[in-house]
């Protein structure tokens, strides 16, 4: 039976390891599918894809789009290593781990400021505090914001990956099994996070804002390099989704609620309490809190020590298009 540790490595790498799609022999002369995922961790997705913007945008083209539900940043992730999709959103640290595994991305576009994540257990556990975690089961779904935010919390409570037992599930699922008994404890995602506080009356035990890193649009790096117009044009596309849902908030609640499948003060407590859709503009502040969370996993063990985190993150975060943004 492999240690934790083990788990932990091989659930992180795991997403960037799939055998990703062929690259075209020679550039492409004329593009005809943009592939693009939504999620419910990304509200600006959700209007983008209700109004039709890329569509719009490439309608006198002749270009059509897909758009591909992703459920977790570990989807996301496996999606454009695999080549299925063009663009995914995930959280930086995921996108962080992935590239350091070979993961061909590039991290373009700031689609939110999120608080989505925190530790969760069921308000008759008897856990206050992440060292009261010693010896229980977690569950966790690898390779997400999530899952590094565990890593961390339990690094700096002095907790080794063989004080805790990590059940490998996708966040609906985590959350069941917390309602369920059957976990301790779960690394939650909104809107989930916020369904089980409003609906089963669970509790953030520990909250750490500035530990959740951005979320962060990815594009396939054969795909930048391609069709770099088509990237800009995307963002284009999602600066008005971004700019449409700040002056919207309440069209965005009830969006999210119906997309999500949620109650409307599910979707508002995610967006009013927990979401910040006020960046786009890929930088610094983006650059520094992924890589506090890429030295905190190496110093955790979790990363290799001959990795070199900087590196990797100069090499992950392209901030070319950023001069396609409007603000």
């Amino acid at each position: 039976m492999v240690s934790n540790r083990r788990f932990i490595l091989a659930a992180l790498g795991a997403i960037a390891l799939l055998p990703a799609a062929a690259a075209p022999a020679a550039a492409q002369s004329k593009l005809s599918e943009i592939r693009i995922d939504w999620s419910t961790y990304n509200p600006v997705s959700i209007i983008l894809k209700n109004q039709s913007l890329v569509e719009k945008e490439f309608e006198k083209d002749g270009i059509k789009v897909r758009w591909v539900q992703t459920v977790g940043s570990n989807k996301a992730l496996e999606f454009l290593n695999a080549g299925s999709i063009d663009f995914g959103a995930t959280a930086g640290s995921a996108a962080l781990v992935a590239r350091i595994n070979g993961n061909p991305i590039k991290s373009i576009y700031v689609y939110s400021r999120p608080e989505w994540t925190a530790l969760v257990t069921r308000k008759d556990s008897g856990i206050k505090t992440v060292a009261d975690l010693k010896g229980k089961a977690v569950a966790v779904t690898r390779g997400t914001d999530p899952h590094i935010f565990l890593v961390r919390a339990l690094a700096e409570a002095k907790l080794t990956d063989k004080d805790v037992k990590f059940v490998l599930l996708q966040h609906a699922d985590g959350r069941l099994a917390l309602t369920r008994g059957d976990v301790q404890a779960w690394a939650g995602l909104d809107p989930m996070m916020a369904a089980a506080e409003l609906d089963e009356g669970h509790v953030l035990f520990h909250r750490k804002p500035e530990a959740n890193t951005w979320g962060i649009l990815n594009v396939r790096e054969a795909f930048a390099k391609e069709h770099p117009d088509a990237v800009a044009r995307v963002l284009k596309a999602y600066e008005q989704a971004r700019k449409w849902s700040l002056a919207n908030p309440a069209e965005v609640t009830k969006q999210l609620a119906e997309a999500a499948k949620i109650p409307a003060n599910v979707a508002e407590k995610q967006l009013k309490e927990r979401t910040e859709l006020t960046h786009s503009a890929i930088g610094k502040p983006q650059y520094d809190s992924i890589l506090a969370a890429g030295l905190a996993l190496q110093e955790a063990g979790v990363v290799a020590a001959n990795v070199d985190v900087k590196k990797v993150l100069d090499e992950l975060i392209d901030t070319r298009f950023n001069a396609s943004l409007t603000n």
